[in-house]
C-alpha cells in the first residue's frame, strides 16, 4: 500500500519540493535580452514598476527613470522616448508610471532601484493634479501595489526615522496593507517607532526570497504591451535633424490636423470619445472648488525627495500646465494653480533641489497640450529643452539638505509661507 501511494503521490511531492527549492535558493540568472528591456522601458506595465530585475537591467544599461504618471501615455512625435530614439541619445527614458501612479506609489516601487540609481540621473513629471484632499487613492494605490518591494522597504526601515514613520503611517491608510496581516503588524510597528518583531521579520525575509525568485524567473513574461512601434510610427514623422525652432513649426502643422474637431485645442479622438456628444456639458464650472494647495501629497513628495537625497540622485523636475481653456470652462482657479505650484518648487528649491522647468504659465500655448491636462506637441518640445542637456551632458553635482517639515499637516495644507 506504501508503495502504491509512493507511486501516485511520489512524483507530485517531489514536484512541489523542486518548486520550493527554486522558489527559495537564489537564482543565477544572466541578462535579459536587449529587445525585453527596450519593449520594458517604454511598455508602461505595472509589472515593471512594480518589479525589480527588469528596472535594474535598464538602469544598468544607460536607461534614465522618468517617473510620472499618465502623461508618459501621450506618445506622439515630440514624446521623450520618441526625441531620445530618433536622434540617437547618449540616453534612452525608461518610463516609469501610468494613470494614478504618485509620489506614494512611487517611494514603495523606487526601493529595489534606488541603490543603483545613487549618483545618477532621473526625470520626475510632477502633475498638480496629485495634490488632492485625498492624495493618492487608495483603489490606486492597489493597482500597482508591489508586496516585494514594500517587503524591500519594511526589511531595511529604521523607527527613529521620520521619513520610515510617516511612511508607515501613510501606508497603513491603504486598505491593501491592512488587508495583509504580516505587512500590517510589520508597518504598524514602525508607524510606532518601534524595531519590526523577529518573528515578523523572519516570514519578511521568507516572503521576500519567493518574491524576488518570482520577479527573476517570470519578469521577462510580465508585461504584454508592446509600444514599439507606436515609437517607431512617431519617429518617421521627425526629420533626420532638426533645431528646435523646427521641431516647434513642425509640432503646429502635426497638432493643427490632430485637433480639427474642436475649439479647445484637444485631440481629435479624445475630444470625440470623452467629451463630444453633451457629455462636455455637464462639466461646466465642476471644478471650481479644486484645491491643489492643501493635500498629504506634500509629505508624500518629502519621500521621494529624502530617498533621491539619501542617494544622491540628480533630478530635472517639470510641473506641466493644465490646458487653460479647459481650465476656464470648468472653473478651475489659476491663481489657486499659481500658489499650488510655487508651494510645489518652495519645498523642491529650499531643499536643494534646484532643477525645476514649472510650466504651469503655457497652459494658453497653441498646441501644447494634448488634451485637457496632458502635456503634446509643442509641450513635449520645451520639456526636451530643458530635460536633453541636463542629461546628455555633465552636471555640477546638487548639493541637499532636508528639512522634515515637510511631513507636517501644518504644511500639507499651508496656502502661505516664507
Amino acid at each position: 500500500m506504501k508503495k502504491k501511494l509512493w507511486q501516485i503521490f511520489g512524483p507530485i511531492a517531489v514536484a512541489f519540493a523542486l518548486v520550493a527549492v527554486i522558489l527559495v535558493a537564489p537564482l543565477p540568472l544572466g541578462n535579459l535580452n536587449r529587445g525585453t528591456i527596450e519593449r520594458a522601458a517604454v511598455s508602461l506595465s505595472p509589472d515593471v514598476l512594480a518589479g525589480q530585475r527588469i528596472k535594474h537591467q535598464a538602469v544598468q544599461d544607460g536607461y534614465v527613470p522618468f517617473f510620472g504618471s499618465s502623461e508618459l501615455s501621450r506618445m506622439d512625435a515630440f514624446h521623450p522616448s520618441v526625441l531620445a530614439a530618433k536622434y540617437d541619445r547618449n540616453y534612452r527614458p525608461l518610463l516609469l508610471g501610468a494613470p494614478g501612479t504618485q509620489s506614494l506609489t512611487h517611494f514603495i516601487a523606487d526601493q529595489t532601484m534606488i541603490q543603483q540609481l545613487a549618483g545618477k540621473k532621473a526625470v520626475v513629471i510632477l502633475s498638480l493634479q496629485w495634490f488632492t484632499k485625498m492624495g493618492q487613492m487608495p483603489d490606486a494605490f492597489a493597482y500597482y501595489f508591489s508586496p516585494m518591494q514594500t517587503i524591500e522597504w519594511l526589511r531595511s526601515a529604521e523607527p527613529k526615522r521620520a521619513a520610515d514613520v510617516y511612511a508607515a503611517h501613510r501606508l497603513l491608510k491603504m486598505p491593501v496593507i491592512r488587508d495583509n496581516a504580516t505587512l500590517y503588524d510589520a508597518t504598524k510597528d514602525i508607524a510606532a517607532g518601534q524595531p519590526i518583531s523577529s518573528a515578523t521579520m523572519s516570514l519578511l525575509d521568507l516572503r521576500a526570497r519567493l518574491l524576488n525568485n518570482e520577479d527573476a524567473l517570470f519578469s521577462r513574461y510580465g508585461f504584454k504591451a508592446n509600444n514599439l512601434p507606436k515609437i517607431e510610427k512617431a519617429e518617421k514623422q521627425l526629420p533626420a535633424a532638426a533645431t528646435y525652432p523646427e521641431l516647434n513649426a513642425l509640432a503646429d502643422k502635426i497638432a493643427a490636423k490632430a485637433t480639427s474637431n474642436n475649439d479647445l485645442g484637444i485631440d481629435n479622438h479624445f475630444y470625440s470619445t470623452r467629451l463630444a456628444g453633451g457629455k462636455i456639458d455637464g462639466l461646466k464650472d465642476s471644478q471650481v472648488r479644486f484645491d491643489y494647495r492643501r493635500s498629504p501629497e506634500y509629505g508624500d513628495l518629502e519621500l521621494l525627495l529624502e530617498q533621491f537625497a539619501r542617494y544622491h540622485v540628480d533630478v530635472q523636475f517639470v510641473i506641466p500646465p493644465i490646458n487653460q481653456k479647459w481650465a476656464t470652462y470648468t472653473g478651475l482657479s489659476q491663481s489657486m494653480i499659481k500658489t499650488a505650484a510655487n508651494k510645489v518648487k518652495h519645498q523642491l528649491t529650499s531643499q536643494g533641489f534646484d532643477r525645476v522647468q514649472d510650466l504651469t504659465q503655457d497652459g494658453k500655448e497653441k498646441y501644447f497640450m494634448q488634451d485637457t491636462i496632458h502635456l503634446g506637441w509643442r509641450g513635449w518640445v520645451k520639456v526636451d529643452e530643458t530635460v536633453a542637456p541636463f542629461l546628455e551632458d555633465k552636471q555640477e553635482k546638487p548639493v541637499y539638505h532636508i528639512n522634515h517639515h515637510y511631513y507636517s499637516a501644518a504644511w500639507a495644507n499651508a496656502t502661505s509661507w516664507k
